[in-house]
């Protein structure tokens, strides 16, 4: 049996894009969302923000790259990764990614009616850590 690794999340950039290529030439673009939750507790009103970092491969790394910037709303769909490398200090780091298929502008700072929904059709493989721009 398949198994099911999609994520859906809405939420605000926390900073600009960054966008790199890796050594083959894909354009990849970085950012990271805050998604904001609240609950009553025994405390009153209680919130917290989650903070996902999310990359972007190809043709949907370059339009969110020229598109987005900090504070920008979104939905962003696609799948967890995680990786690890060794760092100079020789010590194991992890990160968690999103893969983003598609991101859609769900506020109107500076987006054309016309450009509310890009989803990625040019990335369709696994990143080889060589090919990893950081």
């Amino acid at each position: 049996m398949a198994g099911l690794n999609k994520v859906m999340i809405i939420g605000n950039l926390g900073r600009d894009p960054e966008m790199r290529y890796t050594p083959s030439g894909s354009a990849v673009t970085s950012f990271s969302v805050g998604v904001n939750r609240q609950w009553t507790g025994q405390n009153g009103l209680q919130k917290e923000t989650e903070w996902f970092n999310i990359v972007t491969w190809n043709k949907l790394a370059e339009i969110c790259n020229q598109s987005l910037a900090k504070g920008r709303l979104v939905y962003v769909e696609g799948r967890l990764h995680s990786r690890s490398w060794d760092g100079t200090d020789g010590q194991k780091h992890y990160r968690t990614e999103l893969i983003a298929q598609t991101v859609q502008f769900l506020d109107s700072k500076g987006t054309r009616t016309d450009e509310p929904r890009v989803a990625e059709d040019d990335f369709t493989g696994d990143v080889e850590p060589e090919d990893l721009p950081f």
